[in-house]
């Protein structure tokens, strides 16, 4: 962990921002805190992951709170289950108030996915039947949600492996239908469209035009990596273990290109490099909004 004596480091003021700024961001790794504090780097914002902090003390939470005097902050959850099949968990929901009400972050977010049965917890993020019961149901999660909160959530698209038979609505139609029913936003990761679109064989420009693109609030860049399937075709694993692929840059630029800039987080939970290989990704990724941004601008003229 870090050296005691950043403990003593002089603090400015939280920035106030309405939601997290048209910039690029990473996410918080403890392997980096003690560089960040040390150097400030040019950054929009930072995101940490829920569960990494619903204790009430301890180191995590120590310099979290030096780096959000610092930089806005984004706070991701994923262990939620808002598709889960049974009610959320209200001690966890009671934890994640407690958190958002501690750090009051610009941005929470959380998957549409379910990852608990019973007492039981998996270390997945598993995919839902998009049908009208399990919209039902995960629109009733996420009013609970954003009612305990008192905030709107951004629900992040899922990467996926298996397609359900009996599903009655398209990814896109589903994700919609949530946003229109909750007033929830949307989390886009540009990676799990990729990731999802390569496994199903669909087209992954149609699948975003047919998302409503006015909801979305943030982005997600990640890598991935790659393997088989049982036939032998390309089986892309949302794995957060590598740099952006090309593919994935691309389609970014596209979709910045239809909304202009927004907020971008580059992901890496697995093999995580030095800090200095993940600010230059998200400095690539902040060239892509600023051309983003300059054409807006020139549109509008």
């Amino acid at each position: 962990m870090p050296n005691a004596h950043l403990t003593d480091v002089s603090l400015r003021a939280p920035a106030k921002v309405r939601g997290l700024p048209n910039r690029a961001g990473i996410g918080l790794k403890s392997q980096h805190v003690a560089e960040i504090i040390e150097t400030l780097p040019e950054l929009g914002f930072f995101e940490v992951h829920a569960e990494n902090y619903m204790v009430a003390g301890g180191p995590f939470h120590h310099f979290l709170q030096q780096i959000r005097q610092h930089y806005p902050l984004s706070i991701h959850g994923v262990g939620l289950s808002i598709g889960g099949e049974e009610p959320l968990d209200t001690a966890h929901l009671q934890r994640l108030q407690i958190l958002l009400e501690r750090y009051q972050p610009e941005s929470f977010s959380e998957h549409l996915a379910w990852s608990s049965h019973g007492q039981n917890y998996f270390n997945d993020l598993l995919p839902v039947a998009y049908d009208a019961a399990t919209l039902d149901r995960v629109c009733a999660h996420v009013d609970q949600v954003q009612s305990l909160l008192k905030r709107q959530i951004l629900l992040e698209n899922p990467s996926t492996y298996v397609e359900f038979a009996d599903s009655s609505l398209t990814e896109p139609q589903f994700i919609s239908a949530i946003i229109q029913r909750t007033g929830c936003g949307l989390l886009l990761d540009v990676n799990n469209v990729y990731v999802s679109a390569t496994n199903h064989n669909w087209d992954a420009q149609q699948y975003i035009d047919a998302l409503p693109l006015h909801a979305v609030r943030e982005i997600h860049l990640a890598g991935f990596s790659e393997d088989l399937d049982s036939l032998g075709s390309r089986l892309l694993i949302d794995a957060h273990g590598s740099a952006v692929d090309d593919a994935v840059w691309a389609l970014f630029a596209d979709v910045l290109q239809r909304l202009g800039p927004v907020p971008t987080l580059i992901e890496r939970d697995n093999d995580v490099p030095a800090l200095q290989h993940l600010l230059a990704e998200a400095d690539n990724a902040e060239q892509h909004l600023q051309h983003a941004a300059a054409a807006r601008k020139q549109a509008c003229r």
